[in-house]
């Protein structure tokens, strides 16, 4: 294995903790302590790490309403996280933006966005702002199988390919546009396929495969970086739970349940930490240790978010724009 130890053991983490953060949220979130919808990165956790392992602290990425995973795999802040999601004056937007709005322009996160593929022409804004710049820097979104289908992301990949610009589209295809097939929805088998159409490289890879998403990335950011253009990357995925937390037993009307235990049965972070332990880089005594510190940090979060205020009232239409002349 070419790849550094440390490196690897650190991808292997980053997993952990997104899995850990994500159970937390939904057990928050069960116990009705956290307020509104909460879409759980679990299954998926391989595509946010495959890919932001390739990227600068400077790099930008926009993410979905499916979040959560991509912001802590760029290196967000959990106790802000955490508070966000408790709608607190500490959390990354004060409380006001929740689960599917959170951003950190100091680390390149342009923000979560509840709107379907709504982050493609945010990131072909910014990778545009990057050339003009001439900062090297490269821009990713991430959208699911649903927004490949969005108007927003063929204009955004046309402009992007016309204009040669640093950015890269990663589509994780969990299979489902809330509780529709993609196969149902989609004319063709692989999202990847419509690269062609912009005269642009189009990379499948297996999505619970966190070393195939990288190498995958890692070809895409060379490229964006030379200034030859944008890449798309479809990365067959899973959501191991509902659409979103509360589901229930809906789930299982529209996918079955032998098709979830096939893909819980390739779970990313079991995969990678097989291998890391038959090369020796890992042991069981190093994932308790893991799993332990990440536990620690995790609850640090809860206590944090749960012990901040909630913004007052008064302050609701702070850094918010509005119009002139509206109320």
């Amino acid at each position: 294995m070419e790849l550094d130890k440390q490196f690897l053991l650190g991808i292997y983490e980053k997993m952990v903790r997104i899995r850990k953060f994500e159970l937390k949220v939904e057990e928050l979130h069960t116990q009705s302590i956290l307020p509104g919808l909460k879409h759980l990165y679990i299954g998926e956790e391989a595509v946010a790490v495959g890919v932001t392992s390739c990227l600068r602290d400077d790099d930008y990425i926009g993410s979905t309403h499916r979040g959560h995973g991509h912001l802590i795999a760029k290196g967000g802040d959990m106790k802000l996280m955490m508070a966000e999601l408790y709608g607190k004056k500490t959390g990354y937007c004060k409380g006001k933006g929740g689960s599917m709005h959170i951003a950190d322009f100091n680390l390149g996160i342009l923000g979560a966005n509840g709107i379907v593929a709504a982050n493609i022409p945010i990131v072909g804004g910014a990778a545009l702002s990057i050339k003009m710049r001439g900062t090297n820097q490269v821009a990713v979104s991430f959208f699911g199988d649903g927004g490949a289908n969005e108007g927003l992301f063929h204009e955004g990949a046309n402009l992007a390919s016309v204009w040669k610009l640093p950015a890269i589209f990663v589509c994780e295809n969990n299979q489902y546009a809330i509780s529709t097939s993609q196969l149902k929805a989609t004319a063709i088998p692989d999202i990847a396929q419509r690269a062609k159409a912009y005269d642009i490289p189009g990379h499948l890879v297996d999505g619970m495969d966190v070393l195939a998403v990288y190498n995958a990335a890692k070809k895409a950011v060379k490229r964006a970086r030379e200034g030859e253009g944008p890449s798309l990357i479809e990365c067959k995925t899973y959501r191991f739970r509902g659409h979103y937390v509360g589901e229930g037993s809906r789930t299982f009307t529209y996918r079955s349940k032998t098709d979830l235990k096939k893909w819980q049965e390739r779970c990313p972070i079991t995969r990678f930490g097989d291998i890391l332990l038959r090369e020796g880089f890992l042991t069981d005594d190093v994932i308790d240790d893991i799993n332990r510190k990440i536990d620690e940090k995790i609850d640090e979060a809860v206590r944090f978010a749960d012990e901040s205020p909630y913004p007052a009232p008064e302050n609701a239409l702070e850094d918010l724009f509005v119009e002139e002349g509206t109320s």
